[in-house]
């Protein structure tokens, strides 16, 4: 059976979206998906992209289209959390460093969870420190270990080593998603992941 892996970074609401889908994939096809948090700042610097509201913003009707896939996603898939984070763009590098700190303490799934929810779901100005601290105790997290934690060299270098490998195995936004070798980029790609999960059994 392949490893199936899904890189992520907060700041994606693609990545929310495509996180409120994968139990779904899981369910039908009985494989966990394995989360590896990535600096998405990092990707693009790495491969001289950026996000797709600077990219395409001078092409005239690039925006609404990709506004109406979007609700035609959320339509599909009966999500109704979703909502805009105002202080969007959000740097991430805080909240990514403690997803790290969270997996090797062996919360990772309750940390994406709440996380993506005060993203996306109760957005927050998730890069303020005294915000975050603040949606880590309303979490239910020890806030001021987990902040600690994230100025620790080796949760540091984990985001960096997570990030440069991403791009390595041709990584360039987010959401991606690997099934063994094969990468999927995009929300919309989930239906190929499970396609290549069946597959690849």
């Amino acid at each position: 059976m392949a490893k199936v892996e899904f890189l992520f970074d907060f700041g994606s609401p693609n990545a929310y979206l495509a996180h409120l889908v994968v139990p779904e994939v899981e369910q039908r096809t009985k494989v966990k998906f394995d989360y590896v948090p990535i600096l998405l700042g990092g990707v693009f610097r790495l491969t001289n992209n950026s996000s797709p509201a600077e990219k395409l913003a001078g092409i005239k009707n690039r925006l609404q289209y990709e506004h109406l896939e979007l609700q035609r996603f959320i339509r599909r898939h009966g999500i109704s959390t979703f909502k805009w984070n105002p202080f969007f763009p959000v740097n991430t590098l805080l909240i990514m460093r403690g997803a790290i700190a969270a997996d090797l303490d062996n919360v990772l799934a309750r940390y994406v969870d709440e996380m993506f929810k005060h993203m996306w779901a109760e957005p927050k100005d998730m890069d303020d420190p005294a915000v975050v601290a603040s949606a880590l105790k309303e979490s239910g997290f020890d806030a001021e270990r987990l902040l600690a934690r994230t100025q620790e060299q080796d949760i540091k270098d984990k985001l960096l080593k997570n990030t440069q490998e991403a791009v390595d195995r041709g990584t360039f936004g987010s959401p991606t998603f690997f099934v063994g070798r094969e990468i999927f980029f995009g929300k919309d790609r989930l239906r190929d992941v499970e396609e290549e999960i069946l597959h690849s059994k």
